[in-house]
């Protein structure tokens, strides 16, 4: 028994789409109506029909979102992107207005690296980095809870943070909004950086930790909440793993924060689930 879902007059979209649904567990087949327009159909019924419209609206308001190309990839289908136009200046810019917060923390870290490279480093350090928490309450700097997050001491690893952040903050920010980034960010900045320096000490910097929490989200929202369009390949969180335990084996050529990394992954597996949860309740 098919049920029919919705049509859509672009070839390309409709297989994308079709693939995505059938990723998520409901599998759907793409039939040609004829004049360019396409029917997309799940070819059995679901137990609840909800989830799928939610995918289909999510889709609908962002059909170029990257979740959906990396289903077709995963799947072993080649679905090309419809042209997206400019990719000049003024089409990066309106991406950006789209993630305001993910694109004010990249040019911030990119500004701070920026300085750093021009001799600003011990200056910025000193003004950023964390300090014991006795300090912290005598002073009243408490905007080195998050400082750290900002510094980075080579160029892999402001690029390797950066580009995670981007990808991942990106998002949360489209489709759950700059509150609940803003939530993720600061939660995990703060909490990660006062357990490194807890463990630690004070020297330590980075963007790590939030990455980390970032992925902790996306990871169990895409499994809790299907249906809200977060998602990454499990290789990419195998591989995020598998490099969380590589830090702790102590076998690279710089110094890890692992333990900012492991809160932060914590606190973003639990920000998920709590969100999820919170959602049931208000659904109930």
């Amino acid at each position: 028994m098919t049920v029919p879902l919705l049509s859509i007059r672009h070839q390309a979209y409709a297989h994308l789409l079709s693939t995505y649904l059938t990723d998520q567990g409901y599998p759907a087949g793409v039939t040609d109506l004829g004049q360019g327009e396409y029917q997309i159909s799940l070819t059995s019924q679901p137990d609840d029909i909800e989830p799928v419209k939610n995918i289909c609206e999510v889709f609908l308001r962002e059909p170029q979102h990257p979740r959906y190309q990396q289903a077709a990839w995963q799947s072993g289908e080649q679905v090309q992107m419809a042209p997206s136009g400019s990719t000049g200046l003024s089409d990066i810019l309106q991406r950006a207005r789209h993630v305001p917060f993910t694109t004010l923390i990249f040019v911030l870290c990119t500004l701070v690296y920026g300085l750093s490279l021009l001799g600003l480093f011990p200056e910025i350090y000193h003004t950023l980095m964390m300090e014991p928490l006795s300090q912290l309450s005598d002073n009243h700097q408490w905007w080195r809870l998050i400082g750290p997050v900002f510094l980075h001491f080579s160029a892999l690893h402001f690029v390797f943070n950066l580009l995670w952040w981007s990808m991942l903050g990106a998002q949360i920010e489209r489709t759950l909004g700059l509150s609940m980034l803003l939530l993720v960010f600061f939660i995990s900045g703060i909490t990660s950086n006062i357990a490194q320096l807890l463990m630690d000490g004070p020297n330590f910097g980075g963007l790590s930790g939030v990455v980390y929490a970032l992925l902790g989200f996306v990871w169990w929202t895409g499994w809790l909440k299907p249906s809200w369009g977060l998602t990454l390949p499990r290789s990419v969180i195998g591989f995020m793993l598998v490099w969380l335990v590589v830090g702790y084996a102590d076998v690279l050529w710089v110094q890890m924060a692992n333990t900012a990394h492991t809160v932060g992954l914590i606190s973003g597996c639990l920000l998920a689930a709590l969100v999820c949860l919170s959602s049931d309740r208000r659904n109930a």
